[in-house]
């Protein structure tokens, strides 16, 4: 199995959001942060080669769907669809990828399904021999937001996966595309039905795992490290910690979404029994996966 970390369009967004009630003069040491209060956050999906014979893109990032002022006010960085200049970079389009998983469906982890935006035209969604993999939770989540999250949806998102007719929704721990050759997670910490998605490695051991917004880089290993987007943020550590344990048991690495210096990494622990990112890797290119 082969794999490769595929940049999306990228991000800044306001430090104290993403970190939750960690304050200023500690995070301010562990990222870069401007004049405005705002940190660089990656979009970065992860393409695997030979998972039950298949193409997989996990995730798909923010990209280029927003008109001009919502794309200013949500801080996305560039211009063009980045993900396919990525995925093209790789040797492969939209159009080569049988499956795409989706750990939920806020804009800044499905938007990059959707053609670039263009005056007057409709959202469309790319990939078109794909099918798409969600949580029934997120679907729901989706359709039906909270008023408090309800802008982090896309709203002709649901409708277009459904009329697509390759949506397949999950509750459990696998799925009939992708058979045990990948393993759902789910957390509730950030919203209904996340889904963690474990390439699985031999009798379990080794592997990657897409933390998506559970664990959104390195700094958030550290457990008491939320954001302010959470929606239960003890809720979220106590799912991380049994998450990270797992993970450091079975020697699975951490794939990272926002990291933008860091796409995957092992998990380590400490004297103090304090968990942390070690051996970490700035990206990935043709990376050989023990299957």
């Amino acid at each position: 199995m082969k794999l490769w970390s595929l940049l999306g369009n990228s991000q800044k967004l306001d430090g104290g959001a993403m970190f939750g009630n960690v304050p200023r003069a500690m995070w301010s040491k562990w990222v870069a942060v401007d004049a405005d209060n705002r940190i660089d956050l990656a979009c970065r999906a992860l393409l695997a080669e030979g998972v039950n014979g298949k193409r997989v893109l996990f995730e798909t990032g923010i990209g280029a769907f927003f008109e001009p002022k919502l794309k200013a006010r949500f801080g996305v960085v560039e211009d063009r669809h980045v993900l396919l200049d990525s995925l093209a970079e790789a040797g492969f389009s939209d159009a080569d990828v049988d499956v795409v998983v989706l750990s939920h469906l806020h804009f800044d982890h499905a938007g990059g399904l959707l053609a670039p935006w263009a005056d007057g035209q409709p959202p469309r969604l790319l990939f078109p021999n794909a099918r798409f993999v969600v949580s029934h939770a997120c679907f729901e989540r989706a359709q039906h937001p909270h008023a408090r999250d309800r802008a982090s949806f896309i709203a002709e998102l649901p409708g277009l996966l459904e009329a697509s007719g390759r949506l397949e929704l999950v509750d459990d721990n696998y799925c009939a595309t992708l058979g045990e050759a990948v393993r759902f997670h789910y957390s509730d910490g950030h919203t209904p039905g996340l889904m963690l998605s474990e390439i699985v490695g031999p009798n379990g051991q080794g592997g990657v795992v897409f933390c998506a917004d559970l664990i959104p880089g390195a700094p958030w290993v550290h457990l008491p490290v939320t954001m302010g987007y959470d929606r239960y943020p003890e809720m979220l550590i106590d799912e991380k910690r049994a998450f990270l344990t797992d993970m450091r048991a079975r020697g699975v690495r951490l794939y990272f979404t926002h990291d933008t210096g860091c796409a995957m990494a092992a998990v380590a622990m400490d004297e103090a029994g304090r968990f942390s990112a070690s051996d970490p890797q700035a990206a990935l290119t043709n990376f050989a996966l023990a299957a």
